[in-house]
């Protein structure tokens, strides 16, 4: 079969061509796999996802490099073999990967600049980008320097060249990164900043790369993962966190930029409080403890098996009552709660007392589709089932009575 020509390799803008159908083949998903002899369809490869778009009546809905073709999977209408069908690529879609595609050479090349951190890999996702870099001691400060580098190369619009060059030719070269393969090879150049070898759709200029934004960073795998945007995913990024910025400092009724400092003294003032809080709160459950003991009547063998369920009670508390509670000799304290839409429960027992908490703790985990765990003294858990906290409760003591 003849190689697929790639019209995308010399025009990245590039939307709509006329090409003959080569070869059909059906896809084991009932879909049907189109072959032409050139496209301006991207297939998804170097971390970037393929387009999509039509080609003729059907829906192109992915496609895949097969090494010296690519095979258009489509929905609807099947051309057949010798046609001449009309592609259309979506815009948008092209677009915001030429951003994000483009935007990652300027990150990645200033990355090296400034610190010779090179690229391992990279990725396109649905809203966001990440490359992992070779960089040790990732701060703040060093990689808002990098972005701020990329920025400046993209608002000084530099070209972005594209050129064919042989594998001699590329050893010649100072390559940002080696070739994938040999023989003829694709590179992108960015005026005076950056050389490397890409098969992938990107733009003209620097320029349409528009702005580049850092979301966070972290260590991974011994090298440091950004998680970035580019373009109008940066636009749409600044509309959902700014968003979110003014909405919190509503809540302080304060401006945007105050939000920070008045959370900031909200939480040491909740944590001045709590530490006020907790005394008090050993003593109200020390009195419930007592009211429950007093409440119990012993069974058979003496032991007061006390279960209850309470509302918006977090573990901390639970754990409070049952150890007041198994300070009393033989009693078992069987609590649980429901909070946030999550059941939470906490089983105890005094020294001379029979039971295992942990084997009771296991079993109405199951019950409440979640886990726990502990000693056979003293065990807590949970689970999201909330509708199951009374019958765990009750499972838990009728294995008690067993």
């Amino acid at each position: 079969m003849p190689a697929t020509e790639r019209l995308y390799y010399n025009d990245s803008h590039l939307i709509e061509f006329e090409a003959q159908v080569i070869d059909i083949t059906e896809r084991v998903s009932g879909w049907t796999a189109v072959t032409l002899d050139r496209t301006a369809f991207y297939p998804t490869g170097g971390g970037q996802p393929s387009d999509t778009g039509a080609l003729g009546n059907a829906r192109v809905v992915e496609c895949t490099d097969e090494g010296e073709t690519i095979l258009h999977v489509i929905q609807g209408p099947t051309p057949k073999i010798g046609d001449t069908i009309k592609g259309r690529v979506d815009w948008p879609r092209r677009l915001d990967h030429i951003q994000q595609h483009s935007g990652q050479h300027i990150l990645s090349q200033a990355l090296v600049s400034l610190y010779d951190a090179p690229t391992r890999s990279f990725r396109v996702m649905e809203s966001v980008c990440e490359i992992d870099v070779d960089l040790i001691n990732p701060t703040e400060e060093r990689i808002e320097r990098a972005v701020e580098l990329a920025n400046n190369v993209i608002w000084e619009d530099r070209p972005m060249i594209t050129k064919e060059v042989t594998s001699e030719e590329a050893a010649q070269l100072p390559l940002r990164k080696e070739p994938a393969r040999e023989g003829s090879l694709r590179l992108i150049e960015i005026e005076g900043f950056d050389l490397t070898p890409c098969g992938g759709t990107h733009a003209t200029h620097t320029g349409e790369v528009g702005i580049i934004a850092v979301r966070s960073w972290e260590r991974a795998k011994g090298l440091t993962r950004i998680e970035w945007v580019a373009g109008r995913r940066a636009l749409e990024d600044y509309r959902r966190a700014n968003k979110s910025a003014r909405s919190i400092a509503a809540l302080f009724s304060t401006g945007r930029d105050d939000a920070p400092k008045m959370a900031a003294r909200m939480l040491e003032e909740n944590k001045q409080l709590h530490h006020r809080l907790k005394p008090l709160e050993e003593i109200a459950s020390r009195a419930e403890a007592d009211r429950l003991y007093a409440e119990a009547e012993p069974d058979a063998r003496g032991v007061r098996v006390i279960s209850m369920v309470y509302e918006h009670r977090d573990a901390e508390s639970l754990r409070m009552i049952a150890q007041s509670l198994v300070s009393q000799p033989k009693v078992v304290a069987l609590l649980g709660s429901s909070e946030d839409a999550t059941a939470r429960i906490v089983f105890a027992r005094s020294p001379d007392a029979s039971g295992d908490m942990n084997a009771l703790m296991k079993t109405a985990c199951t019950l409440l589709d979640g886990r726990g765990g502990g000693k056979p003294e003293l065990a807590q858990g949970g689970g999201k089932n909330v509708d199951k906290l009374n019958d765990a409760l009750r499972a838990a003591a009728t294995s008690l009575n067993a």
